[in-house]
């Protein structure tokens, strides 16, 4: 397997960056509002569920010989799995990793380049967008989407969640009692909590996503008493998990599950608790419309979807999207955060936020 990385950039949380999308948003209004070309050399492919399926797209793509795939999980996680596809089907891996902003700025110039490099891209939800509306992306067919929540699938359908961040409470269980735990959001502005309560930095669209859900008078309102409860601010939902863990911040109100629970299982004094509205931010795959191994690419889209990928995804310490995954990290309900947020109302939640949390200085994104 081949790899090649993106050296010169700190892999951001919300991983969008503003100059990108300020470089895309005309071309994707306009193409959303023209539909786009209606060209799809490998739609047949992608949708094929005949009783023979599996075996011929195994061959096809032992004939391809590999698979290019553009990808924002960091080495450590994916190089595991892509080996894994590797030693299975016989399929060499090309795999590119950089930041979510640079798969999205990569694929869009080398397409209106008429380049066509990746067969698969598999990054943040917003750019999956983002991807869809630039038309880089087809519709597919799995057998193992039966084994995914509806929250998974977009309403159109030319990407799919393979592993989810969910936003939760994390809390060191020395600093707060069980029966202290909060149980809704609002408990959060009590006098009780005042200067024990930290927020990652940059969770902007948790921000907007928390207060449509909750009415934006009656959200903005919440967010504008917390912002007075002498809130512990940090960037990196990594760091903020190590600082509840040293007892520095006793309870974090945005916080990947994912982070605390790696802590846990190491013997940190750390728990997570899902509270409604538990949001999440899916990391998806997508096949490429114009892809040049569309047999491999799809091969490889099965495999991650699979039982088999999802368990390695489960392995690496992520959530996977699989409800036939036995993991505690997605089983409770939860609702997904609208792309729009990040592609269209940005500027709107990032200047709120900036001015309660932020002293209206320029957000600074999380790195890793």
């Amino acid at each position: 397997m081949s790899q090649s990385h993106d050296r010169g950039h700190r892999p951001g949380r919300r991983a969008f960056h503003r100059a990108a999308l300020a470089t895309l948003a005309a071309p994707l209004f306009v193409r959303a509002q023209r539909g786009g070309s209606d060209d799809s050399p490998n739609h047949a492919l992608y949708m094929e569920q005949g009783a023979d399926r599996d075996a011929r797209l195994l061959a096809g793509a032992r004939q391809e010989g590999q698979v290019t795939i553009y990808t924002s999980l960091n080495t450590k996680d994916s190089v595991p799995i892509t080996e894994a596809f590797e030693k299975k089907t016989g399929v060499k891996v090309e795999l590119w990793r950089a930041s979510s902003e640079k798969v999205l700025q990569r694929s869009v110039t080398e397409a209106r380049a008429g380049h066509y490099t990746p067969d698969i891209l598999e990054t943040n939800g917003p750019e999956m967008e983002a991807l869809y509306r630039e038309k880089l992306l087809d519709e597919f067919y799995s057998p193992h989407f039966r084994d995914l929540p509806a929250a998974a699938f977009p309403r159109h359908r030319h990407y799919v969640a393979d592993r989810f961040n969910f936003f939760t409470i994390g809390y060191n269980t020395n600093l707060v009692k069980p029966a202290e735990v909060p149980k809704a959001y609002l408990e959060l502005i009590e006098p009780r909590w005042d200067g024990r309560v930290g927020l990652e930095a940059s969770d902007v669209d948790w921000f907007g996503a928390m207060v449509k859900y909750m009415g934006e008078a009656r959200g903005l309102a919440f967010f504008r008493k917390l912002a007075q409860s002498h809130l512990q601010i940090r960037t990196g939902h990594t760091l903020m998990a190590e600082l509840v863990a040293s007892g520095e911040i006793p309870l974090v109100a945005s916080i990947y599950n994912h982070a605390i629970e790696r802590l846990k299982v190491k013997g940190a004094p750390v728990e997570w608790k899902a509270i409604e509205p538990t949001f999440g931010r899916p990391n998806a795959i997508g096949v490429a419309r114009h892809a040049q191994h569309p047999h491999a690419g799809l091969l490889f889209a099965d495999f991650m979807l699979s039982p088999e990928g999802q368990e390695l995804i489960k392995k690496r310490h992520r959530v996977p999207a699989s409800l036939a995954v036995q993991t505690p990290l997605n089983k409770f309900p939860f609702h997904m955060i609208d792309p729009v947020i990040t592609l269209d109302e940005n500027d709107k939640w990032e200047k709120l936020w900036s001015g309660m949390f932020l002293n209206g200085q320029k957000l600074k994104k999380e790195s890793e």
